[in-house]
């Protein structure tokens, strides 16, 4: 029976390598220069430190742009609250590996009312659609796709 995964993955090399971009940008930006700024990678998270939360906020910007030069959904971005620690502040961005529990339900609760002559099944961090007709499976594709549930999915292990 045909069938494919619903998954949600970020890359976090290529998340390495944005920061790595963003802290040469931010070497180079006249605004910054003399500022104790910069981007940590560590953990699978981003590690932002400046002096003001006006600097963090131009960060951000430079960083969401870094990610999408090399292709990155910043949807998946999850941006924490400010700390603020004497002089710096800190701000901590992480990414959403896997569906979570409540956005697995949203999408197999959409697949079902859509009357698609496929399955879904929550497995873990993932979803699994099967169905007979390889058509049926790309309408359910088609259906998550234009839907928005705040993170890219991927789709794969797609089997005739």
């Amino acid at each position: 029976m045909p069938s494919f995964d619903i998954v949600s993955e970020i890359n976090m090399e290529e998340v390495r390598n944005a920061t790595e971009n963003a802290n040469r940008e931010l070497s180079t930006r006249f605004d910054f220069r003399g500022v104790d700024a910069s981007f940590e990678y560590k953990d699978k998270t981003v590690v932002m430190t400046a002096q003001a939360e006006f600097q963090l906020q131009q960060m951000e910007s430079m960083f969401r742009s870094a990610c999408a030069k090399r292709n990155l959904d910043t949807s998946a971005m999850d941006v924490k609250s400010m700390d603020q620690h004497g002089r710096t502040c800190r701000q901590t961005i992480a990414f959403k590996q896997g569906i979570e529990q409540p956005v697995a339900k949203k999408i197999t609760k959409l697949i079902k009312e859509s009357k698609v002559k496929v399955q879904a099944a929550i497995q873990g961090d993932q979803l699994r659609v099967t169905g007979k007709k390889r058509d049926d499976l790309q309408q359910a594709m088609a259906l998550v796709k234009a839907e928005d549930f705040g993170q890219p999915f991927q789709f794969t292990n797609f089997r005739d």
